[in-house]
């Protein structure tokens, strides 16, 4: 018993900084969500129960946010990030040392730029007076006002623009780790670069693709400085995510104990989101 406590020792000042910075303000927080907290105008809060989420889900503005959600991370993370960050560490493989770094050096350039700074560029781009529109104009194609007409779409493509090298960079090491004489013998016995991709390439790297789209998932789900700098969540609440709809509620109305339940049943999404990744990368071993 003694030896089993010395050998946990070790981990002891570890444990107590997550308790303290991780799992205290995830318990306070679940303490907000069942009262009826706010920011101004209140003497004392009161225990509600589960009256916040109740409201939640007959919210029509909370059922936009969750469909927004998902259409974002679905978009710009799962297809967006993964595919783009497959197809760019694929292609750089085969690249000359020079495209290689170049491309390299752009993907990485927009990946480590602060997420409010990133929201400012695209802004800029998306603009009705921006990049893109001028860009339509020299190529004398119609225009439009994007962050207006199709402001999800505008953030998911923000995401990807800025988040891929993240998965380019889990990939590259994923092929990098291949057998070089695997593909050879395969391609000795006359399997296309399709099939070898297909039932070599892909299935080897299935751990890293599982653990890649686990972490873009829950990254994008918390996505805020990006949508917050480009839309605010609009016009209206067309591109109004969780994240967004939590800090709409809790901070600029005041409605913190309506806030933190929301943030608890983002929680939740990621919740499940990881274990359905998990229960997969499990399944395949």
């Amino acid at each position: 018993m003694m030896s089993r406590a010395v050998r946990w020792l070790p981990l002891a000042p570890a444990t107590a900084l997550m308790l303290l910075f991780l799992a205290g303000p995830v318990a306070y927080c679940a303490y907000l969500a069942f009262t009826d907290t706010q920011l101004t105008g209140q003497a004392s809060a009161s225990f509600t129960g589960f009256a916040n989420f109740r409201r939640a889900f007959a919210d029509d503005g909370f059922r936009n946010a969750v469909v927004l959600t998902l259409v974002f991370t679905v978009l710009s993370s799962i297809v967006g990030q993964n595919s783009l960050g497959l197809a760019l560490a694929a292609l750089m493989r085969r690249a000359s040392k020079p495209v290689r770094t170049l491309t390299g050096t752009v993907v990485i350039a927009a990946w480590v730029l602060p997420e409010i700074v990133a929201g400012f560029l695209l802004y800029v781009f998306f603009n009705r007076r921006g990049t893109l529109n001028a860009l339509l104009d020299w190529l004398h194609l119609p225009q439009q006002n994007w962050l207006f007409t199709l402001p999800i779409l505008a953030v998911s493509f923000a995401n990807v623009w800025r988040g891929t090298a993240f998965s380019m960079l889990v990939y590259s090491a994923a092929l990098a780790g291949i057998p070089q004489d695997v593909t050879e013998a395969a391609e000795v016995d006359g399997a296309s670069g399709l099939r070898r991709w297909w039932h070599i390439t892909l299935p080897m790297i299935r751990r890293s693709i599982g653990t890649n789209l686990m972490l873009n998932t829950l990254q994008t789900l918390s996505v805020f400085g990006l949508i917050w700098a480009m839309t605010r969540g609009g016009p209206g609440n067309r591109s109004q995510t969780l994240p967004v709809f939590m800090y709409d509620q809790a901070f600029l109305k005041s409605l913190i104990g309506y806030g933190t339940a929301v943030a608890l049943l983002l929680l939740l999404v990621g919740a499940v989101f990881s274990t359905v990744y998990l229960r997969l990368m499990r399944e395949e071993t």
